[in-house]
């Protein structure tokens, strides 16, 4: 069955950086699409970033562009968000996610948490 695990999440000051990643299994994990969704406090999830099967073409919600860059290993089976010059605004638990034969599929989500 599809299981996606994030990791890296934590506790950072401003205008620092964080490594999330998403390790995958039980599909073919270089033939489709991932994208990062975060969800902050009082929100609805919202959509970050995605990569393209292969890695060659990435989209980025405007609020994140220039700062964040997903990237995915396909040997190794993981997706990444480097995450730079964070905000207090980018506070949110952080999801990977996975379009699948017709089905949605999530990880269990990453805390990260931007504060001084």
């Amino acid at each position: 069955q599809v299981q996606l695990v994030e990791s890296g999440g934590g506790l950072v000051q401003p205008g620092g950086s964080l490594r999330l990643s998403c390790q995958a299994s039980g599909f073919t994990f270089s033939s489709y699409a991932l994208k990062w969704f975060r969800r902050a406090p009082g929100k609805e999830r919202e959509w970050v970033a995605t990569s393209t099967s292969r890695g060659v073409r990435t989209n980025y919600v405007d609020s994140v562009k220039g700062r964040f860059a997903i990237s995915r290993d396909n040997a190794k089976n993981t997706m990444y968000l480097q995450m730079n010059s964070l905000k207090p605004e980018d506070t949110a638990v952080y999801y990977c996610n996975v379009w699948y034969y017709g089905s949605d599929y999530w990880g269990q989500g990453t805390q990260v948490t931007v504060s001084s």
